[in-house]
């Protein structure tokens, strides 16, 4: 004999809806925060905007047009070049674990350049350098 509880199908269906919709809400919550951060941007293109540096030797300048081209990444290590005052100048570098953060390095300069991601399309990037020739500087370069 099969007693058929009344009203115990409803409340198993809704106890299983709460599951899904809890296990849903669970992977979305992973994916934003585990695998879509560990997508790693891509700088690849031409970025320019005005750049802002104070020395020693020149006061506060402003250098309008700022150009810098990233020509080549692979995974978080990319080059590229730069124009400036006294010509182009290769560099490297890479993007940080954190997906935001980067540096990039030329061999002729006694400084480094230490950046951040602002958006896809925008980015922040500020040289610093010691010694005689003291210098810091940033720009904010959007993608052409």
């Amino acid at each position: 004999m099969i007693i058929k509880q009344r009203g115990f199908a409803g409340s198993q269906f809704l106890l299983w809806l709460l599951v899904l919709v809890n296990t849903a809400g669970i992977g979305y919550y992973y994916y934003n925060t585990q695998i879509k951060a560990k997508e790693i941007p891509n700088l690849i293109g031409t970025w320019s905007g005005i750049n802002e540096t104070v020395s020693e030797e020149k006061g506060y300048k402003t250098w309008d047009n700022k150009t810098v081209t990233i020509t080549e990444q692979k995974d978080r290590r990319f080059r590229g070049t730069f124009i400036y005052a006294d010509g182009v100048k290769n560099f490297f570098g890479v993007i940080y674990p954190d997906n935001k953060s980067f540096t990039w390095v030329s061999t002729p300069s006694h400084g480094f350049v230490h950046g951040r991601i602002l958006d896809d399309n925008s980015i922040g990037a500020c040289y610093v350098e010691t010694f005689e020739n003291a210098i810091a500087g940033c720009a904010t370069l959007t993608r052409q």
